[in-house]
């Protein structure tokens, strides 16, 4: 433990405080949701970067989706399954802040990139004789390359925040990551205003992002409703459905941790929620846009034949 007047450099992760046999059950659950996680996301990258029939802007934006969740995975998994396996639960101070500004890097800059993807879906449902021209390549560039922008912000911002504060009452961290709430129980100095900061700012983030989907789908939706056949309805909206699904399952988690504050939950149930949408949703984010995507199923069988036919010969 640190005393009031040492300088913490290096924090404890306790992150699951199981016996040693359950530790290893979870350190080979991990192993496996990771290698799932990468090999699916990789998998579809390698799929859209392949076939030209996903050479569009929605797919464009699905490939860099992919890569964020391998990222997002890779910051958090390793370090959790070194705790698992080998139980050493030290992280230098330094490794801990770069941790945690990456982690807040890839969250901040996956809630912008659902937006973007949101967007596209709006121009492609309610102005398909526009969209052409307006998501050129460069526009999509450039919209991928402000989601990244604006999470690089937020994420100096926050970690300058969380990182000034003085940790002194312990180095125990009660998770299995350097994240927000769990650090600022360990703070000895006042942190309400960089607190108020640091929640105003994901405060922002999660709801400028929700209010560009929202909107987007209000008029996606309104589209959809002037479409006279029940066919035309579902196949314009089947088109939307996988993303749908990833933005509840993303914002719901991000949310409950983050829009809360340190009230009403404990760290307990936040690490439950936190495994979901740091490592599951990750995992389930291929098989989301793959098993509701015709376009992507198509693609996947045609390289499946191709890899067949070329082990025959």
């Amino acid at each position: 433990m640190a005393e009031n007047d040492t300088v913490v450099t290096e924090f404890i992760l306790m992150a699951f405080q199981l016996s040693a046999g359950l530790q290893m059950g979870l350190f080979f659950v991990f192993l496996v949701l990771y290698f799932v996680t990468v090999g699916g996301n990789l998998g579809m990258i390698v799929l859209i970067q392949r076939d030209l029939r996903l050479q569009t802007p929605m797919y464009f934006f699905l490939r860099h989706l992919s890569f964020l969740d391998i990222c997002y995975s890779s910051v958090i998994v390793p370090q959790l399954l070194e705790t698992l396996g080998t139980r050493k639960m030290a992280i230098t101070y330094e490794r801990c802040a770069t941790q945690f500004f990456f982690f807040t890097l890839c969250a901040s800059t996956e809630c912008f990139l659902l937006a973007v993807m949101a967007y596209d879906r709006y121009m492609a449902v309610c102005n398909p004789l526009f969209y052409a021209t307006a998501m050129t390549p460069q526009t999509c560039l450039g919209l991928v390359a402000g989601a990244y922008a604006g999470a690089m912000v937020n994420a100096v911002i926050r970690t300058g925040c969380t990182f000034s504060i003085s940790f002194c009452k312990s180095n125990h961290v009660d998770f299995f990551f350097c994240d927000l709430p769990p650090l600022l129980k360990l703070a000895c100095s006042e942190t309400k205003p960089r607190e108020r900061l640091i929640y105003l700012l994901a405060f922002l983030v999660i709801t400028t992002s929700i209010s560009v989907i929202l909107i987007s789908y209000f008029f996606i939706i309104h589209a959809i409703l002037k479409i006279r056949t029940a066919g035309g309805k579902a196949k314009t909206f089947s088109t939307c459905v996988s993303h749908m699904t990833a933005v509840a399952l993303f914002f719901g988690t991000l949310m409950f941790i983050y829009l809360k504050g340190n009230m009403g939950t404990s760290l307990g149930e936040d690490k439950i929620v936190s495994v979901f949408y740091t490592v599951v949703i990750p995992m389930l984010n291929p098989m989301i846009y793959s098993l509701r995507n015709k376009e992507v199923k198509e693609a996947l069988k045609k390289t499946l034949n191709r890899i067949k036919v070329s082990q025959v010969q």
